[in-house]
C-alpha cells in the first residue's frame, strides 16, 4: 500500500510509546509517548489518523521462560480494543527487554518508551520485508 505507514507500540501501565515508519517500511522513529489513561485508544486513534497508519504493531511481552507475564494480560485486551475502534490490522510481535535496551541507548529520558517502541517496530519491518 503507497505512501501507509506502521504505528508501533510499547504498552506499559502508566506510559505507552509509539514509533512510527517511513512509507517505504525500512525505517522506524520514535514518535510519542502518552499516558496510560481511559482515553489511549481515542489519542491512538487520532494519532493513526494524523500518520496515515495502515497498521499497528504491538510488542509481545514475555519473561525469560517465554511465558506470558503480567503486563500481557493486560496488552491483549488492549489489542482487542484497538483492532474494534480503529479497524486496522494490529499484529503482535516479539519483544523482550526493549525498554532496557533503549534506556541503555540513550539513557532514561521522556522518550525512552518511544524508543523501545521504534526499536519494536524495526524488528518487526525487518522479519517482515514486503
Amino acid at each position: 500500500m503507497s505512501g501507509m505507514k506502521y504505528l508501533g507500540i510499547d504498552y506499559g501501565a502508566k506510559n505507552v510509546g509509539l514509533a512510527i515508519s517511513d512509507e517505504s517500511g525500512n525505517f522506524a522513529f520514535p514518535l510519542k509517548v502518552l499516558e496510560n489513561s481511559k482515553d489511549i485508544i481515542d489519542d491512538i486513534s487520532s494519532i493513526c489518523k494524523e500518520n496515515n497508519i495502515g497498521e499497528i504493531v504491538v510488542g509481545e511481552s514475555r519473561n525469560f521462560a517465554q511465558q506470558e507475564n503480567e503486563i500481557m494480560k493486560k496488552i491483549s485486551p488492549f489489542v482487542k480494543d484497538l483492532e474494534e475502534k480503529l479497524g486496522l490490522p494490529v499484529h503482535m510481535h516479539p519483544e523482550f527487554l526493549t525498554s532496557m535496551e533503549a534506556e541503555r541507548l540513550q539513557g532514561k529520558n521522556d522518550m525512552h518508551d518511544a524508543s523501545a517502541a521504534a526499536l519494536i517496530l524495526k524488528s518487526y519491518l525487518d522479519t517482515n520485508k514486503l
